[in-house]
């Protein structure tokens, strides 16, 4: 929806660029033009932006930006529409909003698909608005879109107490299911409980799969949620029970293993996987449907929340990278972009 309403708008902004890949002190502090919405789209002045793994392999120089998307990192933001494209109809200037993005977010203005942004949740911040578009666009679409996860199922979620993880956990827990993770602590291990997970798993003195066998009476789960691959990957496929889904969304120990085929086809087993970053408008946009019905009430009932751990001022990003590298931190690692936020 356009609006008459003018707001002033800078011709240049303040961001943070990857200077060349390497480590966290690749980011480096900027100024760039301010960009122009096209056809569909928004200018959003950002409060908050999200930090990603995706964020951090783009540094590494290992997940180069799909074509014709900002070279700046950050997947996700939130803050107020000050521009609108032609074509847009579903927002106005001066909403606040928070959207999923393929680059761009770690500026003071980012350009968005209207269709991809949604309302920030009644009852939560700006801050909180940027934690949700990454995490939730990927949990819906690969739990319970790919993965087909149903009331009374039983999910097993590898890294619970990343932000995918703690997503995972509330999503699948509101859902009707029974979730179980693995993660790297006793601290992250009972968060992961508190937060709805029937059994925490430390993959540091536990085997995941006999834990598994034991909690299920040996049964398995319904589905795998996996971004660890490598030699989590057999182990996956032991997990599952008969008509079960794994379902991939990174491979940080890899993405080969050696697998025995005989035990997919014996238990009528699915694999599948996805990456989100490259996927067109529409795909998109049907994900942001769909949580704006199914989870936006949720949030603002107070069931589901996104879980921070930190913020950080936009001119530490290269901190936000080291503490996520560290795998220290349980939830979101945030930028605030403005002091408001």
């Amino acid at each position: 929806m356009t609006d008459s309403t003018q707001i002033q708008i800078p011709a240049q902004m303040n961001a943070v660029e990857i200077a060349e890949p390497g480590g966290p002190e690749a980011l480096q502090a900027t100024q760039r033009p301010v960009p122009q919405p096209g056809q569909g789209e928004v200018l959003i002045e950002v409060d908050a932006a999200g930090v990603n793994r995706p964020d951090v392999m783009q540094r590494q120089g290992a997940y180069a930006p799909p074509p014709g998307a900002s070279d700046l990192p950050g997947l996700e933001m939130s803050g107020r529409i000050v521009a609108c494209g032609e074509g847009v109809e579903s927002f106005r200037i001066g909403d606040q909003v928070c959207a999923l993005v393929t680059g761009g977010g770690y500026a003071e203005y980012c350009v968005a698909p209207a269709a991809q942004c949604l309302p920030i949740p009644k009852g939560l911040s700006l801050l909180e608005g940027a934690a949700l578009p990454e995490t939730f666009f990927t949990v819906w679409s690969n739990v319970f879109d790919r993965g087909g996860l149903e009331p009374g199922q039983k999910l097993l979620v590898h890294g619970g107490s990343s932000g995918i993880g703690t997503t995972a956990i509330q999503l699948a827990s509101a859902f009707g299911a029974e979730v179980y993770v693995t993660a790297g602590s006793e601290e992250k291990c009972r968060f992961c409980e508190e937060l709805g997970a029937k059994k925490a798993i430390n993959y540091r003195s536990e085997d995941f799969v006999e834990v598994i066998k034991q909690e299920t009476d040996k049964e398995g789960v319904d589905v795998v949620l996996d971004m660890v691959g490598g030699s989590y990957i057999p182990r996956n496929i032991n997990c599952l029970k008969p008509e079960g889904r794994l379902v991939f969304i990174a491979f940080l120990g890899g993405p080969k293993a050696e697998v025995n085929f005989g035990k997919v086809m014996m238990k009528r087993l699915t694999i599948t996987g996805s990456t989100l970053r490259a996927r067109d408008v529409t795909f998109k946009a049907a994900i942001a449907a769909a949580l704006q019905s199914r989870v936006w009430p949720l949030l603002e009932q107070g069931r589901v929340k996104p879980v921070i751990h930190r913020s950080f001022p936009l001119a530490q990003a290269s901190e936000a990278h080291a503490l996520m590298e560290s795998s220290t931190h349980i939830g979101k690692i945030m930028l605030s972009v403005r002091s408001e936020s």
